[in-house]
Parts: structure tokens; sequence; C-alpha cells
């Protein structure tokens, strides 16, 4: 059986006596109606997990005791950072939660010329809050332990200022010459993704000078919530820890 996995920010250790954080003691007892003793994993993000069981129970707080830590990873060789042009709606948390299923090992969102939504200021550290929460949530799910970081928003043209390390960097160009599979394999990549209607001329020439170079993806036009999905599944089947064998 799989037990119910919580991401709890505060640093945990074996035989600790912890009160689970409120969201997650809030489902853990009144979603999935877990009693006294019930069985669970933590994991604080740093690596690895700890097996634990619900301690007692107090109107609104829940205690844990944490048992032995488990070395448990399911990290993808290949590091993928997904600069993420800003989506509208809920596009985003939709990315950002496959995203974190796919294996990403971090997410920048910018906002691009051609984004539907602007944030600025609170509301948009409020916002990159939010997908922080997606993000550690997708890692419940998933089995994860560390918890992929999403950056505080920042326009394009300044991230693309940055200097790349030693990064493949690529974005998706339907007239590119190369596709994934005729690109040299790496370890590490930063894939950059555009918002509704791709990226504007002058940000793939902008992003063609700091290093990224354009890959094609099939004969179809695949919406931005799609085509960073894609490109991450194609990676991780070529290079990461979706290959068979």
């Amino acid at each position: 059986m799989n037990l119910p996995r919580f991401y709890c920010r505060e640093a945990l250790s074996p035989g600790a006596h912890i009160e689970l954080p409120e969201p997650v003691a809030r489902h853990a007892v009144r979603v999935l109606r877990l009693p006294p003793g019930a069985p669970m994993i933590l994991f604080d993000g740093r690596g690895g997990q700890y097996l634990a069981h619900i301690e007692r129970i107090e109107r609104d707080r829940v205690m844990a005791e944490l048992s032995a830590w488990q070395d448990v990873e399911r990290e993808s060789p290949l590091a993928v950072t997904l600069v993420q042009s800003l989506q509208a709606g809920e596009k985003m948390d939709f990315t950002i939660q496959k995203a974190v299923e796919l294996g990403v090992r971090d997410i920048v969102p910018v906002e691009s010329r051609r984004s539907v939504m602007r944030l600025a200021g609170e509301r948009a550290a409020k916002r990159v809050a939010h997908w922080q929460g997606v993000s550690a949530s997708a890692c419940e799910q998933c089995g994860r332990n560390q918890v992929p970081l999403v950056a505080p928003l920042e326009k394009l043209e300044s991230w693309l200022a940055r200097p790349a390390g030693d990064a493949l960097r690529l974005m998706l160009d339907p007239q590119a010459g190369q596709t994934l599979a005729t690109i040299a394999p790496a370890t590490n990549v930063q894939l950059l993704i555009g918002a509704e209607g791709g990226l504007d001329p002058q940000e793939v020439i902008a992003a063609r000078q700091a290093g990224f170079v354009g890959v094609r993806m099939g004969p179809r036009i695949l919406r931005t919530e799609t085509a960073g999905l894609a490109a991450l599944a194609i990676l991780q089947a070529l290079w990461g820890d979706l290959r068979e064998g």
C-alpha cells in the first residue's frame, strides 16, 4: 500500500515529534481522514524521506512522530531548468505540476512580450509562492523528495542577460533544422518556452544571441501548456530517467 506523503518545510530528523503544518494537517485529517496511529511519509526537501505516524489529534492540531530516515531519491540524472513564459488562467499551475512529475529540476517564470498575464510587486510574489506550493504538492504525489524551486518572476530580457554556465540552451522553433534527437546529449539543459503565440521575433533573436539553439518538434503547432511538457518528456526519454533499461 502506498502511504500518504506530505512535505514539511522545517528540517526533520529521526525520532522527532512535530506539529504538522496547518495545510498538511487539514489534508491529512479532514480530506484523507487519517486517524491517530496512521502511518505516513514526511519529507523536507533536503533529500530522503521519513517514516512517521500520527501521534495525536487535538482539534486543528496534528502531532506526528518520525521514525526511520530512508535514503530514497527519484531525481533524474538530467538537470532541466524550464524557463516558462507566463501563461493565462490556470495553465501555469498545470504546467508546473506536470513539469515536476516529469522530473524538471528548476522552474523560472518569465514575462515575455506575448504573455497575456501580467504580474508585478506583491501580486507577483504571491503567485510565485502559490506555484512553489504547486511544486511541493506535485512532489507529494509523484514520490520526489527534492522540491524543484520556482524562481522569482522576472522579464525574459533580464533573464537572458544571465550567463548560461555549462547548460545547453534550447528553445522550440518550428523552422529549425535540428530536432531534439539530433542534438548532442547533455546533462544540464535550459529549456525556453514562449507564451500563447510563442516568442516575439525580437525575443527569438535575443535568445539566440544568449546561446539558445532552436529545435523543431514534430509537424504540429503545440499550445504553450503542451510544448514544454512534450519537450521535457522527450528529453527525459533521450537523456534522462525515462530511457528504457
